[in-house]
């Protein structure tokens, strides 16, 4: 499998007019996206980005910082998949649910690299943010099972 990000583009107001409901429902369709990734083997994370933030540019003694949505469209999340090649992973993004709540989405599908080529310099794997925060969680606990779980201290115990 490799990896690929799904950058995720839309009008920074695309959900403005929507109501409630049709809110929720767009919630509960990524929730089903998100497990289906996840049962099939192929998520590796997803994030949804706030909107707003900075953009940076320039150089050392000239920076410039603006506002990142100076345009329309921004990147309003990602997805970091495992996919057989680029054509399965064009597949997973047409399935995203942005394609299902309106015509301004667009999805960038890029191939990850793992390795510089010219130098063999390997680019260091990302630990999955679950397992991060269960190791932390594990370690500030201080009880570990034998499978990697924990076993949650209560404040009566």
């Amino acid at each position: 499998m490799k990896e690929y990000m799904l950058l995720i583009r839309n009008e920074i107001d695309h959900q403005a007019a929507w109501s409630p409901e049709q809110q929720q429902q767009f919630l509960k369709k990524c929730e089903v996206y998100i497990a289906n990734l996840t049962k099939e083997g192929k998520l590796k994370s997803a994030q949804p980005l706030v909107r707003e933030g900075t953009m940076v540019s320039g150089s050392k003694g000239a920076w410039l910082e603006t506002s990142f949505n100076e345009t329309k469209e921004v990147i309003v999340g990602y997805y970091y998949i495992l996919a057989e090649d680029i054509n399965d992973a064009i597949a997973i993004a047409k399935r995203n649910p942005e394609f299902e709540y309106g015509t301004t989405a667009r999805i960038e599908v890029r191939p990850i690299k793992m390795k510089e080529e010219s130098t063999g310099f390997v680019y260091p794997k990302a630990a999955s943010s679950f397992t991060t925060a269960n190791h932390a969680v594990e370690r500030a606990a201080g009880i570990r099972t034998p499978y990697g779980g924990v076993i949650k201290r209560h404040a009566y115990s």
